[in-house]
């Protein structure tokens, strides 16, 4: 392994101070956090009796933050507490009924997503934690046919058999109390049909009120008659499941299956004119309980998010299908229906629109292409893949953008999430004030974060979120552990899709003296430029008084290869490295700036961490 000495004492950039301050921050915000909602076991200070199947995805979404923290480089206390709050919210909700055997009974991959990411990030801080393994193991086991208490996967027709599934295996039948959390929420949305029996409408606008039994019993009924049992494309965010248990162990099997699935859905958009159908039946037909119409199905061309989060599972596949092959044709699936929307683009008022929506009447609710899901993903598609052709799309619809100083500070979503847009500027060079950007919306957001701590009351009933069910999601929101942005200046990444993504990163660390993953303490990191054949770094220790090691890895899954290094003021020709890490020995308060020449995909991915001797 290379070993870079860098020396010389000089003043740290203001990013680097920032950056380091918001970690020792969130290392203090998060037991402040964690002691105020939960009891000594670790449960949330909540009701005693949950129905339905939803919830336990918010339960987990309130902590996601902390593992990935601890991977970058937060504390061992953030580790610890990290795994005894997933194991609390496990337990929790086994107790409700929602979870059985440690995974949801069964709910849709939208939702498993948002719960499940947490084990990815499970794998990147400690792959060697032996329940984590054999968890992702399990878990797997549920989706490739190998456990026969949950029959998901139907290898003839290579589907999973319900768009509600999980690991008391398909639900071939809704049940009353299974929405019962939803259905307040669910009225403002369009209903899931135009010809609900009893309720058919010209409008595909139409919406009906759930809260009503007799309108809520005739939409379970038709739900029931035509979404299950059969496969969507939402089901797609299983193979980052599958993916996980690949980069815990390298068995091809799991490789296998998610191309495998990947390739089943590619068939049946090429059998449906180009366009992905949104549902297939139980012997994998196009629309078979759909009297033949492609779109209709759950989570798909109409309810209730349109084509939305469908496009995040075939992004999200495309991903990992490229990960564990290196082939970036994978990701042509949602390449194609990227292009289908973008051909059917409308101008409005001056602003191009693309459409969201399919229903009886053909495409409906034009959004506009700059907030469409399709830019975002094919940003993450982008620093994925490094196509010139995802390139070329996402300058078509862009534009000429004007610089982003002057725009309000990008915003966090529900669990910490921050979008890709502001990273992307800066990595094309179009965002060159992205680094203090993305530390004061971290700052703003932990600020808003804990004054709503502070001020609230225990008592979860006063909590002003909406209908009383509604109080699950109220942790996710308030987490002051909100680590993305930072991932964003340190790892070259735009974070993980996040409703089921996984991290693809262009680099990670690892401290080599305290053997762990993440940036040694005072040690700060700014990936400012991410070529196909090379990345730019920017290695800081605010330290000085002491000097600091860092093991820099190419790809979050060891997956990349360095071919050379130079530092940017170094004349000589660079040196070589052919590996997968470099250590640069930074002396008390030292920088460097290096120039790491990359050959991507050269290895197998895998959770495994460096031998640091």
């Amino acid at each position: 392994m290379l070993t870079l000495d860098t020396a010389g004492r000089s003043t740290p950039p203001e990013w680097a101070v920032r950056q380091r301050h918001l970690f020792d921050q969130m290392d203090r915000a998060a037991p402040r956090f964690v002691e105020k909602y939960t009891r000594p076991d670790g449960t949330f200070i909540w009701r005693d009796e949950w129905p339905g199947m939803d919830g336990s995805d918010d339960g987990y979404e309130s902590y996601l933050g902390f593992p990935l923290f601890y991977m970058l480089g937060g504390s061992e206390q953030i580790h610890a507490m990290s795994r005894r709050l997933w194991n609390a919210v496990t337990w929790q909700f086994t107790q409700f009924g929602t979870v059985v055997r440690e995974f949801d009974r069964y709910y849709d991959w939208m939702h498993h997503g948002e719960s499940y990411t947490f084990l990815h990030y499970f794998g990147l801080a400690d792959p060697d934690y032996y329940v984590d393994r054999q968890r992702a193991l399990r878990f797997a086991a549920m989706y490739i046919g190998e456990d026969p208490e949950a029959p998901n996967w139907d290898p003839e027709h290579r589907i999973i058999r319900s768009p509600i599934n999980g690991a008391a295996g398909p639900c071939l039948e809704m049940q009353w109390d299974d929405w019962v959390t939803h259905r307040d929420n669910l009225s403002p949305y369009l209903a899931p049909y135009e010809d609900i029996p009893g309720h058919e409408s010209d409008d595909p606008f139409v919406k009906l009120d759930w809260s009503d039994d007799a309108v809520y019993e005739r939409i379970l009924q038709t739900m029931n008659a035509r979404m299950v049992p059969g496969d969507v494309p939402l089901n797609l965010n299983a193979t980052s499941l599958v993916t996980n248990a690949y980069l815990y162990t390298g068995e091809g099997k799991y490789k296998q299956w998610v191309l495998d699935y990947l390739q089943a859905w590619v068939e049946r958009t090429a059998a449906n004119d180009g366009l992905i159908p949104d549902n297939v039946g139980p012997t994998g037909k196009i629309g078979e309980r759909m009297g033949g119409k492609w779109w209709g199905g759950y989570y798909g061309w109409r309810w209730p998010h349109g084509g939305r989060v469908m496009l995040e599972a075939l992004c999200n596949a495309g991903c990992n299908a490229t990960l564990l092959t290196g082939d970036p044709s994978w990701l042509d699936l949602f390449r194609s229906q990227a292009d289908r929307l973008w051909e059917m683009r409308r101008e409005e008022n001056g602003q191009i629109m693309i459409p969201n929506k399919h229903g009886e009447k053909g495409w409906f609710e034009y959004i506009p292409h700059t907030s469409s899901p399709t830019l975002r993903l094919l940003m993450h598609a982008y620093a994925v893949g490094r196509q010139q052709q995802d390139l070329d799309r996402i300058q078509a619809q862009y534009g000429d953008r004007p610089l982003l100083s002057d725009k309000p500070l990008p915003r966090c979503g529900k669990g910490g999430n921050f979008a890709a847009h502001e990273w992307f500027e800066y990595i094309v060079g179009r965002n060159p004030d992205f680094p203090q950007r993305i530390l004061n919306a971290t700052h703003t957001e932990m600020s808003r974060r804990l004054d709503r701590i502070d001020s609230e009351s225990l008592d979860w009933r006063t909590w002003n979120d909406g209908p009383e069910w509604q109080d699950v999601h109220h942790w996710q929101n308030i987490n002051p552990v909100i680590p993305e942005g930072l991932m964003q200046m340190a790892m070259g990444t735009p974070t993980a899709v996040y409703h089921g993504g996984m991290v693809h990163a262009a680099v990670r660390y690892f401290d080599p003296v305290a053997r762990r993953p993440g940036l040694p303490p005072h040690v700060a990191a700014l990936v400012d430029t991410v070529e196909t054949d090379h990345i730019h770094l920017h290695l800081v220790n605010t330290d000085i008084v002491a000097g600091k090691e860092v093991l820099v890895q190419a790809g979050g899954c060891a997956e990349h290869r360095f071919t050379d290094v130079r530092a940017d003021d170094d004349e000589s020709a660079p040196a070589d490295v052919d590996d997968r890490y470099v250590r640069v020995r930074l002396a008390p308060a030292a920088q460097a700036r290096l120039r790491l020449g990359l050959r991507r995909f050269a290895h197998r991915p895998t959770y495994a961490h460096p031998q640091y001797d």
